[in-house]
C-alpha cells in the first residue's frame, strides 16, 4: 500500500503536516495487510493485549458484553483509525473488537511504537492526541447515552459520523454519508431497542432532517440536524498543534 493511498497517512496529516520520514514510519505500520470479513472478531475481552491494529479499509466497533447477554457498543472505528491505543498499558483486552464490514487491517506489536517514539516527536504527539480524542469520544458517548432523548441520540451520532468521515474521506456535495451499521448495531450504540431506532429514523425523516435509503443517509440541512442532536463538533477538533504553535 503506497503512502499516497494510505488512510493512516491521511488521518495523521489532519493533525499536522508530515515529513518524508514520518510517512515512511507510518508506512511501516501498514505492512502485511490482512483481509477480514464482516463479523470477524479482531479480539475478545480478556485476550492478551500485545499489539495494535491500523484499520486501512472497512468499519469496526469495540464493545462490552454484559452478563445478561446484552451488548454495549462503545466506539465505532473508521478507515485510518488506530485500534487498541487505550490498552497500551494493559496486559488484557478491556473490550472486544469486531468488523462491521469487510475490510483490511494491519497488525503491529506494542514494541514497534518504540521506533516512533525514538524517531519522531511529531508522530508521538499525534498518537497521544489520537488516544486523547478516543477518550473524549467515549465521554461524549456517555453523555449521549445517559442524558439525551432518542431523537437527540440518533441525530447526534449521525452528525458525529458525518463530521468524522469528512475529515478523512472528504465531505459529499449532497451532504450524504454511508452508515453501514445494522439497526441492531445502532441500538447497541445508542442504548435503545431496534424498534425505537426505526421509529426515531421515521420521525427524523418526517421532519425533513434526514432521509435513509438502506445504508445511505442524506442530510438536507446538516446544521438543523446538529441542532436537533445538541451536537457541538468541538470534541472532534484535531488541530492540537495549532494551539501549541500559537503558544510558542
Amino acid at each position: 500500500m503506497s503512502n499516497r493511498d494510505s488512510c493512516i497517512v491521511k488521518h495523521f496529516r489532519h493533525y499536522h503536516p508530515l515529513s518524508d520520514g514520518d510517512r515512511q514510519l507510518l508506512g511501516a505500520l501498514e505492512k502485511s495487510p490482512l483481509e477480514v470479513k464482516a463479523g470477524d472478531s479482531l479480539w475478545e475481552e480478556r485476550d492478551p493485549a500485545q499489539d495494535f491494529f491500523t484499520l486501512s479499509q472497512g468499519w469496526a466497533f469495540s464493545y462490552r458484553q454484559l452478563e445478561d447477554g446484552a451488548r454495549q457498543i462503545l466506539e465505532v472505528y473508521l478507515p485510518g483509525d488506530v485500534i487498541g491505543l487505550r490498552e497500551y498499558a494493559f496486559h488484557q483486552r478491556l473490550t472486544g473488537v469486531q468488523m462491521i464490514e469487510d475490510g483490511t487491517i494491519c497488525r503491529f506489536p506494542h514494541a514497534r511504537l518504540t521506533d516512533i517514539f525514538q524517531q519522531s516527536t511529531t508522530l508521538t504527539s499525534i498518537l497521544f492526541a489520537m488516544a486523547s480524542r478516543q477518550q473524549v469520544l467515549l465521554t461524549e458517548r456517555l453523555v449521549n447515552l445517559s442524558r439525551r432523548s432518542a431523537r437527540q441520540k440518533l441525530a447526534h451520532f449521525i452528525m458525529e459520523m458525518y463530521e468524522r468521515l469528512a475529515k478523512t474521506a472528504g465531505r459529499q456535495e449532497d451532504h450524504s454519508l454511508r452508515l453501514p451499521l445494522s439497526q441492531e448495531m445502532l441500538a447497541d450504540v445508542l442504548g435503545l431497542s431496534p424498534v425505537h431506532v426505526s421509529r426515531t429514523f421515521s420521525a427524523l425523516d418526517e421532519e425533513g432532517l434526514l432521509h435513509r435509503n438502506r445504508h445511505r443517509l442524506l442530510l438536507p440541512d446538516p446544521a438543523a440536524l446538529a441542532d436537533a442532536g445538541q451536537f457541538d463538533e468541538r470534541y472532534l477538533a484535531d488541530s492540537v498543534f495549532a494551539a501549541n504553535d500559537a503558544v510558542g
